[in-house]
């Protein structure tokens, strides 16, 4: 009788062990981190790459440059395509210039025959200049005026020529500085450029490669902060947050956890059955709702490490 009351007292203590065991949590998750996949933007050989598995990159940093001496040529042909039309662009001022000159000289010539008609018409009235000498002077004046006038529409005539062809040459130039442009754009993406500061996590070619565009060649992950996503059930909803403070609990050695502090950042809006891998504190609930929960790392933490966390 004493044994069976010992084995019946042994159950209830290890059925409430057992439940205390599983309240320790309200949710449980893994770790995750944004990770990016660093491509090539360029076709070419890989002339170097610094980006070590482990090693942790500052934002903007150069990691690797890629070959990139066809874009370099294809730029300098460009280019002296773009100065060959510069030369061909005509220069107007030796022409024009001689058309004025000839202007100023029938200027010249029109005061004159202006000065000389008042003198004629001065000898006309005192009869000692005829009516044909007074006509000639008209007539010459009358003929310069319009030579001045060919003269002028020569040189309007000119700069309206030389300015249309050089607007053609011009015209053909424009497409061709677009044309560097675009080039040197591929030009800067020759150089390895690392998007954001963190950890390398994985590293897909090496120096001395060929790549293309788009090829991925490494991962990369702020380390710094991870998210551990976790899953509760619908009862749960109305216990979490946006700015909750939660406690993270991780493995540390046998029965033994690190307490670390979290945030709840995220609440989906959506139900989705319970992950296989996932335990809640509901093991019975089929459909769980995801959170992530931030938290700060202090080397700790892996992607892809369990966790369980507890709401305060």
């Amino acid at each position: 009788m004493k044994q069976i009351r010992f084995s019946a007292f042994f159950f209830i203590v290890f059925t409430v062990a057992c439940n205390s065991q599983k309240e320790k949590f309200d949710a449980s998750g893994t770790f995750e981190a944004n990770e990016i996949i660093v491509s090539s933007e360029l076709n070419g050989k890989i002339l170097s790459f610094n980006a070590e598995e482990g090693s942790v990159l500052a934002k903007d940093s150069v990691v690797g440059t890629i070959d990139a001496a066809n874009v370099s040529l294809q730029r300098e042909q460009v280019e002296a395509n773009i100065q060959s039309l510069k030369e061909k662009i005509s220069d107007a001022s030796p022409q024009i210039r001689l058309l004025q000159e000839q202007l100023a000289v029938q200027g010249a010539q029109l005061n004159n025959l202006q000065h000389e008609k008042t003198r004629v018409e001065n000898l006309f009235k005192e009869d000692a200049a005829t009516g044909k000498q007074l006509d000639d002077i008209n007539f010459q004046l009358e003929s310069l005026q319009k030579q001045m006038n060919v003269t002028k529409q020569q040189i309007n005539v000119q700069r309206s020529t030389i300015a249309t062809q050089n607007r053609g040459i011009l015209s053909e130039g424009k497409p061709l500085s677009k044309n560097v442009a675009l080039l040197d754009e591929q030009l800067s993406k020759s150089k390895i450029v690392n998007p954001a500061g963190g950890t390398v996590l994985t590293k897909y070619a090496e120096a001395g490669e060929i790549t293309s565009a788009g090829k991925a060649l490494y991962k990369i992950a702020d380390l710094s902060v991870v998210t551990l996503r976790a899953y509760i059930t619908g009862t749960q909803l109305s216990q979490v947050k946006l700015g909750q403070q939660v406690k993270v609990l991780v493995d540390d050695g046998k029965d033994k956890y690190k307490e670390m502090p979290g945030i709840i950042t995220w609440v989906s809006d959506k139900a989705e059955f319970t992950p296989k891998t996932i335990q809640t504190k509901d093991e019975r609930a089929n459909l769980v709702y995801a959170i992530k929960v931030k938290v700060k790392n202090d080397g700790y933490l892996k992607i892809g490490m369990y966790a369980e966390l507890k709401f305060k």
